[in-house]
């Protein structure tokens, strides 16, 4: 039997406003499930692995959504646990041409940014558990959350668990709380074997800048010895609605980059980090090669900003078709 992937972090529900209009229009709002964490559970059960959430859920109908959503795509929610106060939400106001998508977080006192998660049982929760992964928004939403995400990924490096992280920097929850994101995301990424993030992340941490990418890798491989992959995506923006794409790996003896990849009229880009982790992660799930992890990343995460909503839901035959360049006939 394979090993499980599990996540720690908030589910949320985002409300994203449509028609082209501004939050403040007041106009109908589309809510759909979320969260960093939820968003790599569902685009790797999607991809064909067993995947587990640990959370926290108010006990009420949002909450109770949160679950069935994962639970429809094939994701464990045996350990969400329910409890009073809120669901964590925000608001997206998509961008369009050459206005800037904009979001706002209502996520203050949610039933998992108060939770107590000191009791948590990391030993039974990563049973059979080949990697724990975690972001940076976890960390962002309080102290408490720093303490439980630090704990989390220090008890799976204990029991010989793999540890991710994706770096996630939210400036605007840090600031929500005066929290030292440099100084907790350290932390963080210092008990990582993987890393998703760029050399903005390492800059940020480090207090330093760098030549080039390569260098800000070399500094993260010196500052963190667990670490063996720093990856992320270079993103060139022509507007909103035209980016360019390219995935990009760091080890200490070599690097790797994708093609670049066009991506015009995007219905959607919320979630193409986590679908971009997804897509990496299922290649080395797998036993794929370094560079072939990579280029499921960059795939998965195209194929994200082609589809609304939060999580991918490519399939493995979909990340073939796009590497293969099949071409876009209708599949009859």
């Amino acid at each position: 039997m394979s090993k499980s992937f599990v996540c720690f972090g908030e589910l949320l529900i985002r409300l994203s406003v449509t028609g082209g209009h501004v939050l403040e229009a007041l106009a109908p709002l589309q809510p759909v499930v979320g969260g960093a964490e939820a968003n790599v559970a569902v685009g790797l059960a999607r991809l064909g692995h067993d995947t587990r959430m640990v959370s926290r859920v108010p006990e009420n109908g949002l909450g109770t959504a949160a679950i069935n959503e994962l639970r429809r795509w094939g994701v464990g929610t045996q350990n969400i646990t329910r409890g009073p106060q809120r669901m964590g939400l925000y608001f997206l106001t998509p961008g369009a041409i050459h206005r800037p998508s904009d979001i706002v977080y209502d996520r203050a006192g949610s039933a998992f940014a108060v939770a107590d998660f000191s009791q948590l049982d990391w030993p039974a929760l990563l049973q059979d558990a080949s990697w724990l992964h975690v972001s940076g928004v976890t960390a962002a939403l309080g102290e408490n959350c720093v303490t439980a995400a630090l704990n989390a990924m220090q008890q799976a490096r204990t029991l010989g668990v793999q540890v991710s992280f994706d770096c996630n920097y939210r400036p605007k929850l840090w600031a929500d709380w005066g929290g030292d994101a440099p100084a907790y995301i350290t932390q963080l990424m210092a008990q990582a074997d993987l890393i998703f993030g760029g050399y903005r992340d390492i800059e940020l941490v480090s207090g330093q800048r760098f030549a080039d990418e390569r260098a800000a890798a070399d500094h993260a491989f010196a500052s963190f010895p667990n670490l063996e992959r720093l990856i992320c995506t270079r993103r060139e923006q022509v507007n909103v609605d035209h980016n360019r794409l390219t995935g990009l790996m760091y080890l200490r003896d070599r690097s790797l980059e994708t093609d670049t990849y066009s991506i015009e009229r995007i219905v959607d880009r919320i979630g193409g980090g986590d679908a971009f982790a997804a897509g990496v992660m299922h290649g080395l799930l797998t036993g794929a090669t370094d560079e072939k992890a990579l280029d499921y990343g960059i795939a998965c995460a195209c194929l994200k900003h082609a589809q609304p909503g939060d999580a991918s839901l490519a399939t493995p035959a979909d990340l073939e078709a796009f590497l293969s360049d099949d071409g876009f006939d209708v599949k009859r």
